[in-house]
């Protein structure tokens, strides 16, 4: 079918599908296959050709959430928060390759020899991460991070990973246009969290998104602008990043800036524009605890501006209003562990009060976390609840 295929510039699905029925009934003159056998190889042939070849079943399961693919004989899944070898295996590194290759060309992404690391998402929103040779010793390596439908916060609050009231709050503090950053590990839940909160967001706003890849799936805003960043590729294209869509975002009239991740210089835009008339704008980034999460945004301003710390700690109390910390437990349950009010800058120190926090008690299972997000204090900062006329 490969030699058959070659040359031609396109081929329709149906059209490919006729070929492969006919490739599998010529086959089966020369070799006995039941019905089962037919369907199934029909099947294996159009993934490899359309989809994703071997991995397709896998991305197909709804209850595996991440994939990981460790060169051309070894592949892993998470399922239900546990990791377990599959029995699949690749063909060659070649075939791996080559569907490296056909899921970053879709996105208008480069993956080779001179630049071997590369992020790239499938149809359905999964997230992809590719590393090639050189730096992969053992062979390429392909990480699918799925999102498989939208978790709401009813769902959130279903699966204990946050309290109805701990909840009601946050809506409040949305709704009113509070700026919030959501910090946690990786793997944390932080994307799916902020998806959660968008859910929150006035209808008749106007609000640009903007990630390395696009991940968040807001759907009930009429007037959404999502915007991606794009690697440098030989054809000339010049590298946008995260800092340059946050500038351009700026002179679309947003009402709100949902940046999906803050790594470096990009952060001082982001509180810039917090700061800047775009209340309610949300944010994640990579921290333990929201301390570690202010000290590290402290850390990636002072990468893109040689700035007083001072200036830059006062900057980040302005702009940054509440914090929101998420957090992957022993039993690979995830939930909110703290909700904390930035309440402003004292002796140069950003001051943090919690509201809400995370306290576990013990249960029957050891090897089970039980617990709750219990309410410790009080929003200081209320002048958006009652501009709002959600000071209750």
């Amino acid at each position: 079918m490969m030699a058959e295929l070659e040359g031609r510039m396109q081929v329709e699905d149906e059209e490919l599908r006729e070929m492969i029925d006919s490739a599998v009934l010529k086959e089966a003159e020369e070799t006995y296959l039941t019905l089962k056998a037919r369907l199934r190889l029909k099947k294996e042939l159009f993934d490899s050709f359309r989809r994703l070849d071997i991995l397709q079943e896998l991305v197909d399961d709804p209850e595996i959430t991440e994939i990981m693919v460790n060169g051309a004989d070894h592949i892993f899944v998470e399922k239900g928060g546990r990791i377990s070898r599959s029995d699949r295996t690749f063909d060659s590194a070649e075939q791996l390759e080559d569907l490296i290759q056909q899921i970053v060309s879709r996105v208008n992404r480069t993956v080779n020899l001179s630049s071997p690391i590369a992020d790239a998402r499938l149809e359905d929103g999964s997230r992809v991460h590719v590393v090639l040779a050189p730096v992969a010793i053992d062979g390429p390596v392909l990480t699918i991070r799925k999102f498989p439908e939208p978790i709401t916060m009813d769902k959130l609050i279903g699966l204990g990973s946050i309290t109805r009231e701990g909840a009601q709050f946050l809506k409040t503090a949305v709704r009113s246009g509070y700026n919030i950053f959501v910090s946690g590990g990786t793997g944390s839940g932080k994307t799916t969290f902020l998806n959660a909160l968008s859910e929150f967001i006035p209808e008749d706003e106007r609000i640009i998104t903007i990630e390395d890849s696009a991940e968040l799936q807001i759907r009930h805003i009429p007037n959404l602008v999502r915007l991606e960043t794009r690697v440098e590729n030989r054809d000339g294209s010049r590298e946008i990043s995260v800092r340059d869509l946050i500038k351009a975002s700026l002179r679309m009239r947003p009402d709100r800036i949902l940046v999906g991740e803050v790594r470096g210089a990009e952060a001082l835009e982001m509180l810039q524009a917090m700061n800047t008339g775009h209340d309610g704008s949300l944010s994640t980034g990579h921290g333990n605890s929201p301390k570690d999460m202010i000290t590290r945004l402290e850390t990636m301003v002072l990468m893109a501006a040689d700035l007083p710390l001072a200036a830059v700690r006062n900057q980040i109390a302005s702009a940054v209003e509440l914090m929101v910390h998420v957090g992957r437990l022993r039993d690979k349950s995830r939930k909110v562990l703290e909700i904390s009010e930035v309440t402003g800058c004292e002796e140069g120190q950003v001051i943090l009060e919690p509201i809400f926090t995370f306290r576990e008690r013990e249960g029957k299972d050891r090897k089970r976390v039980e617990g709750t997000l219990e309410k410790v204090g009080e929003l200081r900062r209320r002048e958006k609840l009652r501009a709002a006329g959600l000071d209750k």
